[in-house]
Formats: C-alpha cells, structure tokens, sequence
C-alpha cells in the first residue's frame, strides 16, 4: 500500500475511534456550522440587498415629505415625492452644479470620499469631515414658483451623530420645519428631539434677524424680545444634545454650509 494511502488509512482510523464528544470532533462541527452559517447569512445579505435600498430611499423620501408637511398615512411615497426637485448644490459657490445626479447622489457617502469633502479644523457640528455637495430638494406650487427648500443637515449630539432635514419656506428664512431621522440619542431625554411638540417649536421661526445676521438658537430660558422670532426651547434634560443640535443648525444654516446657497436664493443668482 502505498505510503500515502496507509498515512491516510490511519487518519481516518484514527478519527472514526474518537469519541463523538471528544475536543477535534467538537471543533471540527463548531467550525463547519460556523463556516456553514456565514454562507447563509451572506447570501442572504447580498439577496436582500436590492430591497433594502429601496426601503431606504422611501425612509428618506417620506422623511422629507414629513418635515415638509405633505405625509399622510396611506399614500404613495413615490408618487408624492415626485412633486420635489432634487438639486445638487456647491457649497463652496453656492450654486447648482449638474456634475452629479441628484437623484442617486449621497452626500452621506460624499462625506467620506477625500475627493468629495474636506477635513474641517473649526468644527462645531463635530462632523470630522465636511462634504463639498449636497442635495437640495426644491418644492414647487402649481404655478411653477419656489414654495419650500428642504435640506439635508446633521451633527453630533451626546452619544450619536444626529442625521435630518430643515424645511424652509420660499425666502429661505422662514423655518417651515425641522426632523432626524437617525440618531442614538438617550430615549426620554435626547430623543425627544423627536417629540412632535418640540419640533412644533420651529415652525416660524427665523434664520437670520433683518439685517442678515444668523441668529437661530436653542437655549435655555424665555428668550430676550429681540430673540423671540429666532430662539427655541432647549430639551429638558438633555443640554449635551441640545447643544449638539444648535451647533449642527448654525453650522449647516451658516457661511460654511447652505449660507451661500440661501443667499444666492434669495438674490435669484442659483
């Protein structure tokens, strides 16, 4: 027999005369089922794939419509969101720019591409990096004419980065509305940023007093008479991601972020 068979013979010989519950046929069955389990776990990510995309874009697609007033249980998010006009925006010029496709550009990912951001040194939203693009969706009236401008913003809280959109009315001032959609904040303190009685609070308010400066607030207390139209009451409770969220609303509706964009808006220069 030849050496190989016999080596192999005696293996074999010896395995089979292992008892079942011995340490290599233990670890043998937890390595093949573990082997076993990442296969169908894999396949099953890569096959569900397709559908997890799509039911992201609707979270996204009804989150707009939510914070721009137009969700109702029941109806067609795709129809209904077919009513926006995405649009890329240069944050740097604060214009459009047709480079990218708005409707599969994401600004989330254009975050983290070195050649699609850059690394911010004053950083309050504590964001890290800070993408050069982002879409704007455009709501328009039947006549055609600019009715609310809904932005995609985020920033870090206490323990998450806070991902949400700010809807604001046709002067680019005017807060119609104001929702996240994706954080890890505390639940009962954090969370409520959630809470649809605060988030009441930001409707009508306003970005920047006449003379053009940017005042929007979240603070503690009953705002000074010339703060009325631009303060929001801080979350009981939860200082940390209040301050998160004023950081991250400043950042976005300041010089660094959309400010250039509104003010061109504004100016009718997009």
């Amino acid at each position: 027999m030849p050496e190989n068979d016999a080596n192999q013979g005696g293996f074999l010989a010896r395995w089979k005369a292992l008892p079942v519950d011995s340490v290599p046929k233990t670890v043998f069955v937890a390595v093949s089922l573990c082997l076993f389990c990442s296969m169908v776990v894999s396949a099953a990510a890569v096959s569900l794939r397709p559908a997890q995309e799509v039911n992201k874009l609707k979270d996204k697609q009804m989150n707009i419509l939510q914070v721009a007033g137009l969700y109702e249980d029941g109806i067609n998010v795709r129809e209904a969101f077919a009513a926006f006009e995405p649009r890329v925006v240069d944050l740097e010029t604060g214009t459009f720019t047709d480079d990218f496709d708005a409707a599969t550009f994401d600004d989330r990912a254009a975050a983290s591409d070195p050649s699609l951001s850059r690394a911010l040194e004053d950083d309050p939203a504590g964001i890290g990096r800070q993408t050069n693009y982002a879409v704007a969706y455009l709501l328009k009236d039947d006549a055609g004419d600019l009715d609310k401008i809904v932005l995609p913003i985020h920033g870090y809280g206490l323990w998450s980065t806070l991902y949400g959109f700010i809807a604001l009315e046709e002067d680019g001032n005017s807060i119609y509305g104001l929702q996240f959609y994706d954080h890890g904040e505390t639940p009962g303190l954090g969370a409520e940023v959630d809470n649809p009685r605060w988030k009441a609070m930001w409707s009508g308010k306003e970005l920047r007093d006449d003379s053009g400066d940017l005042k929007i607030t979240v603070a503690k207390g009953v705002p000074s008479p010339d703060m009325k139209n631009h303060q929001i009451d801080a979350l009981a409770g939860a200082t940390l991601t209040s301050v998160g969220v004023d950081n991250l609303v400043r950042f976005w509706m300041g010089e660094e972020g959309f400010g250039p964009f509104l003010d061109n808006l504004k100016a009718g220069d997009v």
